[in-house]
């Protein structure tokens, strides 16, 4: 049992299998280096729609210039995903329930304090309220491909909770581009289709980097 000489034939196996690995970067780079995404997603889903009404889509609320702070928000959402799919590195659940709350306050101070009412009928309501969380799921959806795959070279030992923190933060720049163009400033609306579209990303993020972390396993 204490003998460390190690068979030649095993030496040259384990020799023969290793290759250079390229460090990882910290989570504030990786996340950063998804910066043209939430521009992506901040300018590109107005534009789109734009081009396909032939119209200015833009919502006539003031306060749609707060969608930046959306953006920068679901990037510090996905730096704590990162540092979570490090082993090692998890997040406390003192920090986990910090960044929760904080995420949660930032939805709730810029979508519900900037709110307002619209006479609409209820038929335009509910229309309004499938084509927000359509939109949302359409646009942001694919873009949780790049950030699974960054989680996937980490090998996280929580995978269900680090692809949900993905999908928060994805969901969270989806919802810049989407407060830009959205008309409807009921409480209710806000809170049924873009807050349900980041809880649907959310559980997207957690189911895909579960069964991937699996297969790999």
């Amino acid at each position: 049992m204490s003998d460390t000489r190690v068979p030649p034939a095993l030496a040259a196996a384990v020799a023969a299998n290793l290759r250079p690995v390229r460090p990882l970067a910290s989570p504030w780079r990786r996340a950063l280096a998804l910066l043209p995404l939430g521009i992506a997603l901040l300018v590109g889903m107005p534009a789109f729609w734009s081009w396909r009404s032939h119209i200015d889509v833009f919502a006539p609320w003031p306060w749609r210039a707060l969608s930046p702070l959306e953006t920068i928000a679901g990037l510090l959402v996905l730096a704590a995903a990162f540092r979570e799919a490090v082993p090692g590195r998890e997040l406390s659940a003192r920090a986990l329930w910090a960044l929760l709350g904080a995420a949660g306050a930032t939805f709730l101070s810029i979508n519900l304090v900037s709110a307002a009412s619209v006479d609409v009928a209820p038929a335009t309501a509910l229309r309004w309220l499938r084509d927000c969380f359509a939109m949302a799921i359409a646009f942001s959806g694919p873009t949780l491909l790049l950030p699974a795959w960054l989680v996937s070279r980490a090998l996280p030992n929580r995978p269900a909770l680090t692809g949900a923190l993905c999908g928060l933060g994805v969901g969270f720049m989806a919802d810049a581009g989407l407060r830009a163009l959205c008309w409807d400033g009921e409480h209710a609306h806000i809170l049924i289709a873009h807050g349900g579209a980041i809880a649907m990303l959310m559980a997207l993020g957690a189911a895909g980097t579960t069964v991937v972390e699996r297969i790999r396993r």
